[in-house]
């Protein structure tokens, strides 16, 4: 399996060009590095090219890497039924710069780029629709991000007056608990309320006595 991945991605390097930054072939999966403003020419190619043939579009993710000034990664999973292989196709983005929209080539990709936007606000250029998919109308944030806090930034309640459904600010309201972190093991330092006798001296055992 691996020579026959390594064949194909010497054939892609001569066939792509610059457009294809670098390749590796591991655990029995090729990835192609591409350039981001390449990236249809390059998917029309795995497509359309006879010796390739990646006529399914699987899936499309992204990774965040908050310290990168590229932070994102984007990646394609394509599969030849014809050829009984599989390919990754892996760009890079920031928050500002678009990625090229693949819809004109996959229609499947529309729901994959969404998904992208909404969860980690990769933006892709020449979708018709791309707004969120997943998360709620109104919602703050990109919730797979990185930087994300786990509480979110918004909170939904139903209120009885307004008969409806309100959006507020999330309120941690952690200032006015106490904690004193013993463990479990060990036990409290205070007395239990009710249990005031715990502590008293046991009274003198006179049974059996004259």
């Amino acid at each position: 399996m691996d020579e026959a991945l390594n064949e194909l991605a010497t054939y892609l390097a001569g066939r792509l060009g610059p457009a294809l930054l670098s390749w590796r072939v591991a655990l029995g999966e090729l990835t192609l590095e591409i350039e981001r403003d390449q990236l249809l020419s390059v998917i029309e190619v795995l497509r359309d090219d006879e010796a390739c043939r990646f006529g399914c579009l699987i899936d499309i993710c992204g990774v965040d890497y908050p310290e990168r000034a590229a932070r994102f990664d984007v990646i394609y999973h394509l599969l030849s039924p014809w050829h009984n292989r599989r390919i990754r196709v892996r760009t890079t983005t920031d928050e500002l710069s678009t990625v090229p929209s693949l819809t004109s080539l996959f229609a499947g990709a529309n729901w994959f780029e969404r998904e992208a936007y909404d969860l980690y606000g990769i933006l892709f250029s020449g979708h018709s629709d791309l707004r969120r998919i997943l998360t709620d109308y109104g919602f703050e944030g990109h919730p797979l991000r990185k930087d994300f806090p786990l509480t979110g930034f918004v909170e939904l309640r139903y209120d009885d007056a307004l008969k409806k459904v309100v959006y507020e600010p999330v309120k941690l309201m952690q200032e006015h608990r106490g904690f004193d972190f013993l463990s479990p093991w060990e036990g409290m330092d205070t007395a239990i309320p009710g249990d005031e006798k715990a502590g008293a001296a046991p009274a003198p055992d006179t049974e059996g006595k004259p």
